[in-house]
């Protein structure tokens, strides 16, 4: 294939993939007309590596992107199997993902395949990879998530006896294409500022439309204030977050029970404030003002249809609508450069910055279990005292 023309997608929707474990590949000419030499076996490999995450809707995404674009170039680009990938490949590999051809590059995401007359077929829109705008250049975390996704794919393809050696191991530790630091990175989060003027965006929204976003502002206050994850909010067949989860002890105090990260379950301590945002959702959606024992009512409830949210992609439409708003009205109000700096954040972004103001005040290990962070060296990253410490000593040093 020339790199002028667009690959499409090789594997569908976490709803529409077929169990690779029941339903075995028996042939890719939906795919591409001239396939590789043990082409299926490839594809029946990474299928089964990628559906193994559909527990997690995120990583699963990530790990379908990042085993999707290694195939295109092996079977596209560079004409190999994956029993042929040695470790000069896999250099090779990255110098064309850090830069991809520009036919390879979209400006928006779009649907990856359409559904006709009850066919899955490709979307003739769909690109690999996605630029918003200016010259596309693979970020050093995009980098990161290549390197760690792969390495573990060939780990897999070890444990299935598929392959005898992991060429990403043999490269990862001393490549030229990721960057050593000599400290952690900066934790990004929203200032104090950006956060004020995200809430308010989002409490203006529930105050103009309360069917549709009292949710919204239920949302943004729960990954604030109970550091949660995205997944954590949304349906994924490891766990369905439900009103029920909200659970009064002994001593009258609430927690919140979740599954998160690594499939570790833990409960978060629930402040007052959050329990009075409980509280408000709840009336909002015609429920007594707390849930009982067991209550199986969905957290995040569908505003069309029944049941909760399961789609990752709508809960960050959701916090993007209130990034954008409020950015709008810093820069109205003359906070040009906090606005700009918001176009940058992420739904994750909530979670550090309510897990950054919280450890300025509450024990670093209260707010490490409520995190579910493994280690309070983990914690530790988000506590600046010792960087504004050593910026303070350095700011009157004398040049001459």
């Amino acid at each position: 294939m020339s790199v002028n023309k667009s690959p499409i997608a090789f594997f569908d929707t976490l709803e529409e993939m077929p169990n690779p474990f029941k339903v075995p590949v028996q042939s890719l000419d939906h795919l591409m007309p001239e396939p590789p030499a043990d082409a299926v076996s490839d594809y029946q490999h990474a299928s089964e590596f990628i559906y193994s995450y559909r527990g997690s809707p995120d990583t699963f995404s990530t790990y379908r992107r990042e085993i999707e674009h290694f195939l295109h170039w092996c079977w596209l680009i560079a004409h190999k199997s994956l029993r042929e990938v040695v470790r000069e490949d896999i250099e090779t590999y990255v110098e064309f993902s850090r830069q991809p051809p520009k036919a390879w590059i979209g400006e928006k995401n779009v649907p990856r395949l359409l559904s006709k007359n009850g066919e899955r077929i490709p979307n003739a829109d769909w690109r690999p990879y996605v630029n918003s705008g200016g010259e596309y250049v693979a970020s050093q975390s995009a980098i990161q998530s290549l390197f760690s996704v792969l390495s573990s794919f060939f780990n897999f393809l070890i444990q299935e006896k598929f392959l005898s050696a992991n060429p990403v191991s043999q490269m990862r530790q001393k490549s030229k294409f990721i960057r050593k630091h000599q400290s952690q990175g900066k934790i990004r989060r929203l200032s104090p500022l950006q956060w004020e003027y995200v809430v308010e965006a989002a409490e203006s929204l529930a105050k103009e439309k309360p069917a549709v976003h009292e949710r919204t502002l239920f949302i943004m206050k729960a990954l604030f204030a109970m550091y949660l994850r995205i997944s954590e909010l949304v349906e994924t067949p490891r766990w369905q977050p439900q009103m029920g989860h909200f659970q009064r002890d002994q001593e009258g105090n609430w927690w919140f029970l979740t599954v998160g990260k690594g499939n570790k379950e833990r409960e978060i301590s629930v402040s007052d404030a959050m329990l009075e945002s409980l509280k408000r959702y709840r009336l909002a959606r015609d429920l007594p003002p707390f849930p009982g024992p067991g209550e199986p009512t969905p957290l995040i409830h569908k505003t069309r249809g029944k049941g909760g949210l399961t789609s990752t992609r709508q809960i960050r439409g959701i916090v993007q609508q209130c990034f954008d708003a409020a950015a709008a009205r810093m820069r109205h109000e003359g906070f040009d450069e906090e606005a700009e700096r918001l176009g940058d954040a992420t739904v994750h972004w909530l979670r550090h910055t309510g897990i950054s103001e919280d450890v300025k005040h509450r024990p670093r290990e209260h707010v490490r279990d409520d995190a579910g962070h493994g280690s309070s060296a983990i914690t530790d990253r988000y506590i600046d005292v010792e960087r504004a410490e050593r910026h303070a000593s350095a700011r009157n040093k004398i040049i001459r």
